[in-house]
């Protein structure tokens, strides 16, 4: 029976094919080596064909009534079994226009050439579904569009697993605005309000900071039942500060309560009337609503917010350096404090998400020694200033390292130079613990900001390696194939810059969970944290690619990748963002025991003299056993001991052991991961079949 016709909008061609693929006229990934060279163990002759022309010209394909069309390439975003050299080549932001003459550096800027000073991009602009179904822009420098690269890399290396072909790969995971929100609320005692209003301040250390001890003290001596007459900024503003401490405090019914009634009532509030009038108030509630939201697993929301804030913050030129004789000192203060703390949760959030910050165009129009003035003149609070100038850096990583389509050894070296002199400046209160004395809250409050700076730093150093790190660990997974081969080792050699800028990007992403782990330790991290856990996130992705390059263990990279998915799983008991990345890492750890396993079975199988006869813990397959061992009964595979040890199901009756496993729908995927399919060349009987499986 002939395969169905597929649409030409769902066929992957590749720029440019190897001279293997051409000859033999098969299909070809387009990356050097490709996925056909690296297969038959030829990935180190595996070199692009030389074209005559270079004029890139339309593709022809064949419609359903047999005539011909140009068409051009596009991938399908529901397509689950992409590779990582399809994913390079046929994504319109990366990909080489038709209409161009394409001279030789051009069309060779989409492959890894170790020896290049420059490393192009790997990862790509997503677009992904909301709630709605909507599309949603995800940029390139997100931890998602890596992650999209890292599926496709595991794909190609050990086959479909749960961790590539995920059901809600393509969905940005958000969660629905609650419906039970209380319509009032009893009495909230002084000392649960307190309890609040302290864990606000801890979960926005280091990012925060827009009220003054004397405003603060105004805002909380109303009562929460305040009449009409109050000044309504001052009660938006306390309910949304009550809404973020109870969202990170430990979940109970009545926290629960209590975060969604007083943020909804604040948020009705702002939004009925604060928004005909730009204020200082206006800006400071949207920018706590923003925060609140990341906390609720909502950024597209958060996003949206910022924007607002950014906006009315123009409107009152908080950008400008207003230094006025008739300006009070203490309104200049106030102005500087709502603005650093905008400008540094935009660009964490935007950073995150990879998408243009709202108040880059503001702070091109700022005079360029404004911060600088602000900090000697202005006694602000250290970890403001510290995440403020943080983010300028990280503003012009973005700009400088992912706006071109390949990243510069020299570019990231110069930012890497600026956040080491970032850190230097840093004050000794960022740099060292609390003393032993001081009173609970206030000590948690610096260790978490300290904490915030801290993962802040190492994530700008990832985010400029990051690319370096893909371009060499992609070089050295291609040489795990052939191994022995010195044609191997003199065609893919490794640029001494990048390797040094992906050990940094290693380093920097274990430098942060061994720091989030001994907070975690402490039981200093709160139920909810909201930037810490993207932070997380992104780092133990670095450790987990890291990991899977690998073809030997390396136990502090897995003490720490094991580290940051138990901070991710004690967070998800009270974030739904927090459980999803937890899901993610979960399922890359089983993709990294799979590796290892083909990995041991082709070390094991590697010599051609001798085999191994006996083993307790791991029986031999048929590879091993060749044709003098007998064929089971049942005409299946010897069984494999789960762990390792010798426990009931080996002892049990075949037919009792039939009525004892689960049903074949029941069965997940992961049961399966164990069969190395690609290596081995396991086929399951013709005749097999959801009825009648037999074991």
């Amino acid at each position: 029976m002939p395969r169905p016709k597929v649409s030409p909008a769902n066929r992957l061609r590749a720029y440019e094919a190897c001279l293997a693929c051409r000859v033999t006229k098969k299909r070809c990934s387009g990356s050097f080596p490709c996925v056909a060279c690296i297969k038959n163990d030829r990935a180190d002759t595996c070199t692009p064909c030389k074209r005559k022309d270079r004029h890139a010209l339309p593709r022809l394909s064949r419609d359903n009534r047999g005539g011909l069309s140009s068409t051009t390439v596009s991938v399908s975003e529901s397509s689950g079994a992409r590779s990582m050299a399809a994913t390079d080549l046929n994504h319109s932001a990366d990909a080489p226009r038709p209409d161009r003459h394409v001279t030789p550096q051009e069309s060779t800027d989409t492959v890894a050439d170790p020896g290049s000073p420059e490393a192009p991009h790997r990862t790509h602009p997503r677009m992904l579904r909301n709630l709605q179904g909507e599309r949603v822009f995800i940029g390139k420098a997100a931890s998602l569009s890596f992650l999209q690269l890292l599926r496709d890399t595991v794909t190609q290396y050990i086959g479909p697993s749960q961790f590539s072909h995920n059901v809600r790969s393509e969905d940005m995971l958000e969660t629905e605005t609650p419906r039970d929100i209380p319509v009032s609320i009893g009495d909230v005692d002084v000392d649960q309000q307190t309890a609040f209003i302290a864990n606000y301040h801890i979960a926005t250390s280091g990012f925060i900071h827009i009220l003054s001890d004397t405003e603060l003290s105004e805002v909380l001596s109303e009562p929460l039942q305040s009449s009409n007459n109050s000044p309504r900024a001052h009660r938006d503003l306390r309910d949304i500060m009550i809404a973020i401490g109870a969202q990170s405090y430990r979940s109970s019914s009545a926290s629960i309560q209590a975060e969604r009634f007083f943020f909804a009532r604040g948020q009705r509030s702002a939004f009925d009337n604060m928004l005909e009038n730009p204020s200082l108030g206006l800006v400071r509630v949207f920018l706590l609503m923003s925060f609140y939201m990341l906390g609720a697993c909502r950024r597209n929301a958060a996003f949206m917010y910022i924007g607002i804030a950014a906006r009315a913050a123009a409107a009152l030129g908080l950008h400008l350096n207003d230094s006025s004789d008739s300006t009070p000192a203490s309104e200049r203060r106030r102005r500087a404090r709502v603005w650093m703390s905008l400008c540094t949760l935009d660009l964490l959030v935007s950073s995150i998400l990879g998408r243009p910050p709202a108040t880059t165009i503001l702070r091109s129009e700022s005079p360029g020694n404004q911060f600088d003035a602000r900090q000697k003149d202005y006694s602000l609070e250290a970890s403001l200033l510290a995440s403020f100038h943080m983010s300028q850096v990280l503003d012009e990583i973005i700009v400088r390292l992912y706006s071109d389509k390949t990243a510069s050894a020299e570019t990231a070296e110069s930012l890497l130079g600026k956040l080491k002199g970032w850190s230097e400046n840093l004050p000794e209160s960022l740099r060292t613990p609390p003393p032993i004395d001081s009173e609970p809250f206030a000590a948690q409050e610096r260790i978490i900001g300290c904490l915030h700076i801290a993962c802040s730093y190492h994530f700008a150093v990832i985010i400029i390696t990051r690319p370096f790190l893909i371009s060499v660990l992609g070089v050295r997974l291609a040489r795990l194939q052939r191994p022995s081969e010195v044609a191997m080792e003199e065609a893919l050699l490794e640029d001494p810059a990048h390797s040094r800028l992906a050990g940094a990007c290693k380093d920097s992403a274990l430098y942060m969970i061994q720091t989030c782990m001994e907070v975690h330790q402490s039981g200093l991290l709160l139920g909810n944290m909201c930037i810490l856990k993207a932070f997380v996130f992104a780092a133990a992705l670095v450790l987990g690619f890291s990991i899977f390059s690998q073809n030997h263990m390396d136990s502090i990279l897995d003490e720490a990748f094991n580290g940051a998915i138990e901070i991710l799983h004690t967070l998800s008991q009270q974030s739904a963002q927090a459980a999803h990345y937890y899901e993610i890492l979960t399922f890359l750890r089983n993709a990294i025991e799979q590796r290892r396993r083909l990995l041991q079975q082709a070390q094991q199988n590697n010599s051609p003299y001798v085999s191994k006869l006996f083993s307790l813990n791991h029986p031999r397959d048929q590879a091993d056993a060749g044709n003098n061992a007998p064929t089971p009964a049942s005409g299946s595979p010897d069984m494999t001991i789960p762990n390792g040890t010798l426990d009931m199901w080996s002892l049990m009756d075949p037919a009792e052991l039939s009525s004892t496993l689960p049903a074949w729908d029941g069965m997940d995927l992961p049961l399966w991961d164990s069969f190395p399919f690609a290596a081995a060349g396991f086929q399951l009987p013709d005749r097999m079949n959801d009825a009648n499986l037999t074991l």
